[in-house]
């Protein structure tokens, strides 16, 4: 059908990372529903889906070679057995530690951190408990901050929980433009909060929200960080044509609008830029990737020249490696990686995503203990990040590695794998 692994992932609710591991024949697919909603998907009849041959189960294999004090040694003896029972390890492992789609889903609308903002995006504030005090411009403002600390510091959980209410005090209080500026920074902050859980369907809706607000409000630079969101939103959808459209407009759009500070312009313009890099990477347009990150960063490189400020610097750092990996450049990834100081990273969310991106590309590159120790730092910056769906898919692989890896087990569980 000329689709790409996101594309498919996109029609079925599930990861890019999952729609590959079940795609390389890693991750076991047992649940009958899941199986009959992928045959709809491509247009099959589930017998045929089903009665397809195991490609893996038939691949010739080479004796495997280790690297050893910079030698080539190939495995023999007790090795080879080892080699020989791997590819059954790795589907028991899928069975055993991935419960059936349906289960995944069931568990999920049980038990979401974002039930608040559901029902306000459905029922709007009648629902929402009353505030315990009236809301003015002032605590609307500080609750919108309030609101960023904790996204930065990881606090995803506490705040879930403080959104719903603080969305709705802040379309109560102030002019009309000032509501609907509070409402957008606020819902932008729903969209990140939401891409972090994995919930699709509020990416697409509060997406739509913080836009629409956004633009009542009059505030370039809110409106631009709302269409940046936007751009998320069609890409976890699957049209990377236009998320990579929507990012690129936003930015030239924004330079030329004169009422906004320079530095401002080129900063929010290199997030845009950045965000455009990453989209195209997932599409494969490698030149388009590069010219955009390269884009990004002289943006931010101006505005930090002009501000002496590096925080718009170190997050276009953090997409060109997340570029290199959509690119299948893993060695390129670690090789930028190597000159990020994580230490001086400065928030939670920051370092913690750094470290997932090197475990991502650690994943890619076939260094499985290299992956699990960034992943252990990733958890130890902020312990919430690992219970997103990359992580989970990363743990499951590092299962095939448990008596190598002490803790992987424990670890894989903490991130929210349904071991049975």
């Amino acid at each position: 059908m000329g689709w790409t692994q996101l594309r498919l992932a996109a029609e079925l609710d599930h990861g890019e990372d999952w729609m590959s591991l079940v795609e390389r024949d890693v991750q076991r697919v047992t649940d009958v529903e899941l199986l009959r909603r992928i045959a709809s998907v491509l247009g099959v009849e589930v017998d045929m889906l089903m009665a397809l041959p195991q490609p893996a189960a038939k691949k010739p294999r080479s004796p495997r070679r280790r690297v050893s004090t910079g030698t080539l040694a190939t495995t023999s003896g007790a090795e080879e057995d080892d080699v020989r029972r791997r590819p059954f390890l790795t589907l028991a492992v899928a069975a055993l530690v991935t419960p059936a789609a349906g289960q995944q889903a069931a568990h999920a609308e049980a038990a979401s951190p974002l039930g608040g903002l559901e029902d306000l995006l459905l029922y709007g504030p009648g629902r929402l408990p009353a505030p315990r005090r009236e809301p003015t411009v002032t605590t609307v403002a500080a609750s919108v901050a309030a609101a960023r600390a904790e996204f930065k510091a990881a606090r995803y959980d506490v705040l879930a929980e403080a959104l719903p209410g603080r969305i709705a005090a802040a379309g109560m209080v102030g002019t009309a433009e000032e509501r609907a500026r509070h409402v957008a920074q606020l819902y932008n902050i729903a969209v990140r909060l939401c891409i972090k859980v994995g919930t699709n369907n509020l990416v697409s809706i509060t997406s739509d929200r913080a836009l629409t607000a956004a633009r009542l409000g009059g505030d370039s630079l809110v409106i631009a960080e709302a269409q940046r969101m936007v751009s998320s939103s069609w890409r976890r959808q699957g049209s990377l044509a236009r998320a990579t459209d929507i990012v690129v407009v936003a930015a030239e759009e924004l330079l030329a609008d004169a009422s906004v500070p320079e530095v401002s312009r080129l900063a929010t313009r290199g997030d845009l830029y950045a965000t455009a890099a990453y989209t195209a990477a997932k599409g494969g347009d490698r030149s388009y990737a590069h010219a955009l990150i390269k884009e990004a960063a002289d943006s931010a490189a101006a505005a930090g020249r002009s501000s002496g400020l590096v925080d718009g610097i170190q997050g276009v750092a953090l997409h060109e490696l997340s570029v290199h990996y959509e690119l299948g450049d893993a060695g390129r990834a670690i090789e930028l990686a190597r000159t990020v100081d994580p230490a001086a990273l400065p928030t939670a969310e920051r370092q913690a995503r750094f470290f997932i991106d090197v475990a991502r590309a650690f994943g890619q590159w076939g260094k499985p203990e290299q992956c699990y120790r960034a992943l252990l730092a990733a958890e130890e910056a902020a312990p919430q990040e690992v219970r997103r769906g990359a992580v989970r898919d990363l743990a499951v692989g590092l299962l095939r590695h448990d008596r190598k890896l002490p803790g992987a087990r424990d670890f894989a569980v903490r991130a929210g794998v349904q071991i049975i």
